[in-house]
């Protein structure tokens, strides 16, 4: 009976410590103007994305559908995304992502005509940033949101045309990626209007979901084995 009791205590603390470890990207900054919740299409929940074929994957459960919100942010200059483990937290005394859920933070763009309307499952993607594994020091892109109070800033491409866009801020949690659907993926999208531009051209993108493939060396890969040396961010590369 004993052994039974300590068994289940273990599997609760397991569990515990996994769902400790959730988080959601909930707040904006243009530069040095915190823009709160304003813009985010917030998730229901701080639980993760696991299906790379579901159209969840652009922007969390529930992200289809817009907010009136917009963040107003100059082509060229900085944005930041702000996660945290619980809705409308700015706790930096807690881990922003904890549970050792280490992976890559990735952001993506997308031009869109109306960013309080659009489906980012129908948008094209690119990439604008991203921060995978240093090996040097061990440091996952999600220590480095950690160490920043959850932030993850960016520079907005000088070169892109002005108008709206959804900001694809994602995490992706690795400790139970060695098989099939065990990578976590922590999205929110953002509604901005990009300010400031004189032109530019449109990059190209990818869809998402179609960007990702379950079997991607950067999303099933075994980040404790012995052979594990170096990542590959999954995704196509930052443009430039």
């Amino acid at each position: 009976m004993k052994t039974n009791t300590k068994a289940s205590l273990l599997l609760l603390a397991h569990y515990t410590s996994l769902i400790a470890g959730h988080a959601t990207f909930q707040q904006a900054w243009a530069g040095s103007k915190d823009y709160g919740t304003t813009c985010v299409r917030m998730p229901p929940s701080n639980s993760p994305v696991t299906d790379v074929s579901s159209s969840s994957m652009a922007c969390n459960v529930g992200g289809s559908k817009g907010v009136s919100g917009i963040c107003e942010v100059a082509a060229g200059s900085s944005f930041s995304v702000e996660m945290h483990a619980q809705p409308n937290s700015r706790s930096c005394s807690e881990q922003a992502i904890g549970g050792n859920h280490y992976g890559p933070v990735i952001i993506y763009m997308a031009k869109v005509s109306d960013a309080t309307s659009a489906d980012g499952a129908s948008a094209e993607w690119f990439k604008v940033d991203e921060f995978g594994y240093n090996a040097g020091d061990k440091t996952w892109g999600t220590d480095l949101l950690n160490a920043n109070c959850g932030k993850r800033t960016f520079t907005v491409p000088s070169k892109i045309p002005a108008g709206d866009y959804l900001v694809r801020a994602e995490a992706i949690a690795l400790h139970a990626a060695g098989q099939v659907g065990g990578a976590q993926f922590y999205m929110s999208c953002f509604q901005v209007k990009v300010t400031g531009s004189s032109g530019g051209q449109v990059p190209d993108g990818v869809k998402i979901p179609g960007a990702y493939s379950a079997q991607d060396p950067g999303i099933k890969v075994d980040i404790y084995g012995n052979g594990f040396k170096e990542y590959t961010i999954p995704g196509p590369a930052i443009i430039r």
